[in-house]
């Protein structure tokens, strides 16, 4: 069974950073497709960076912000993200390719960019 914690979350005024992180069971995160995917409010779940061979694929409103790395000890993937600003704002998932084939979504964890 796959679940999915993702936390790290928190308020940060513009131009701030934070490291979010998503624990995976029942799934590997050394594989590509594992992807970040923030909620804002009253929006559609966006992708904005997943796992490619040799690195991570990002959007081009995240490139040079953002940075996935992963803990394959921890079965763990990481998303930094620097120079944060007020349309970061939402809720974070992260999921993988078997998390998405079954439906299965964390709870997520809330960023809030705001002065």
């Amino acid at each position: 069974q796959v679940q999915l914690v993702e936390s790290g979350g928190g308020l940060v005024r513009p131009g701030g950073s934070l490291t979010l992180s998503c624990a995976v069971s029942g799934t590997s995160v050394k594989i590509n497709g594992v992807g970040w995917y923030p909620q804002a409010p009253g929006k559609q779940r966006d992708l904005v960076a997943i796992t490619v061979s040799g690195g991570a694929d990002y959007a081009e409103s995240v490139k040079g912000r953002f940075a996935v790395s992963r803990d394959d000890a921890k079965n763990t993937i990481y998303l930094r993200m620097n120079n944060l600003r007020p349309e970061d704002t939402g809720v974070y998932y992260c999921n993988t390719p078997a998390g998405r084939a079954l439906g299965v979504w964390g709870q997520g964890t809330q960023v809030t960019v705001s002065s």
